[in-house]
């Protein structure tokens, strides 16, 4: 669906999507009052509803994604720390080293296996003060993506996510899920969000990729965590006034945008089989499971961009070779077949 004026097929991301009409009104219409002293009746209504879907005590409404990643991080850690990380992570490539700026921790990087680390080579990168000589950091933290961006899209299988969890608290870490689109996961895996997070001391869940919502994510676990963390967005300037108009599109979008993730999912797997048929094109198939198409190209990416753009179609290259593709609410059955037939004038 897709309900304002473009000419343009935006596929470089699911953030780019714009609130729908139905949207702007629960906005217009939201309930607000100043979050700072806690008197938003919609954001408390949002925290609420997130926390009792991931079966976990509480949550905190914060601008962004990166900032909740980032809370989260420093709640649980304390400097000369080591986080445990994916080394496609998000948290490692994308979030401008806020885990040394901010934190003061280093990071420890996992290897990947069709875009997903495995719980014994996570086992494998913690490493202990104890018994080092005083030689290594202190690993405390193991952060898993879920879905895994980098990694296409893929999702965790529920075992090795309670495996990796598993991990950590035998090697007294905590363990942080990064949900940026969780909500995909748990759609294309058919699991509940309190079953896939149950393991997990924080989860870090965003309003503004797959569900539309223009801006927000929303950081879960336990009370004293959010009691922490609440003071931390306070220190990194990420309190809100009347922000109910913000937690109003996030309500909006967990009761109207959830189940209709099926739709961005089916229409990626068919750019994803089309592209990998075409002669100079090629895709890891095993990792498109959600709403995401990674691809290569015998041609510079940049040309695969510049002959895309001229066909209205945007697309993100992530290498000298290789672009991504993200299906998201504006997508439309015709746009995937423009899509195609884009596609199809490289061969």
């Amino acid at each position: 669906m897709r309900h304002y004026s473009t000419d343009r097929i935006d596929l470089r991301s699911d953030t780019v999507t714009q609130p729908t009409p139905a949207m702007r009104e629960a906005m217009h219409t939201a309930a607000v009052g100043d979050d700072v002293l806690g008197d938003d009746p919609t954001v408390s209504q949002l925290e609420r509803r997130v926390a009792e879907m991931c079966g976990k005590e509480a949550a905190l409404f914060v601008p962004s994604g990166t900032m909740s990643n980032a809370i989260a991080l420093r709640c649980h850690t304390s400097p000369g720390d080591e986080i445990i990380t994916a080394k496609n992570s998000h948290i490692y490539i994308y979030e401008g080293g806020g885990y040394a700026a901010l934190c003061g921790a280093s990071v420890a990087l996992v290897d990947v296996h069709g875009g997903l680390m495995r719980p014994e080579d996570v086992q494998g990168a913690i490493r202990k003060q104890a018994g080092s000589l005083s030689h290594y950091p202190d690993g405390t933290l193991v952060c898993v993506e879920n879905t895994s961006n980098r990694g296409g899209g893929a999702c965790y299988p529920q075992t090795t996510l309670d495996e990796i969890a598993a991990v950590a608290k035998a090697n007294n870490c905590a363990v942080h899920m990064d949900g940026a689109r969780i909500f995909n996961a748990s759609v294309a895996t058919n699991t509940s969000l309190e079953r896939m997070v149950r393991e997990y001391d924080s989860i870090s869940i965003c309003l503004s990729k797959g569900l539309g919502a223009p801006i927000g994510s929303v950081l879960v676990g336990s009370r004293t965590f959010i009691a922490q963390a609440h003071r931390w967005r306070k220190m990194f300037g990420g309190g809100m006034r009347q922000a109910g108009m913000l937690a109003a599109a996030g309500l909006h979008a967990l009761d109207h945008h959830v189940e209709r993730m099926v739709e961005d999912h089916s229409r990626a797997t068919q750019l994803a089989t089309s592209i990998n048929a075409i002669n100079g094109f090629t895709v890891d198939l095993s990792t498109v499971e959600t709403n995401m198409v990674y691809f290569t190209s015998e041609i510079p990416a940049t040309k695969v961009m510049d002959a895309l753009a001229t066909s209205g179609i945007d697309v993100l290259d992530i290498g000298p070779y290789s672009c991504r593709i993200v299906v998201h609410l504006h997508v439309t059955d015709e746009d995937v077949s423009e899509v195609i037939r884009a596609f199809k004038n490289f061969a």
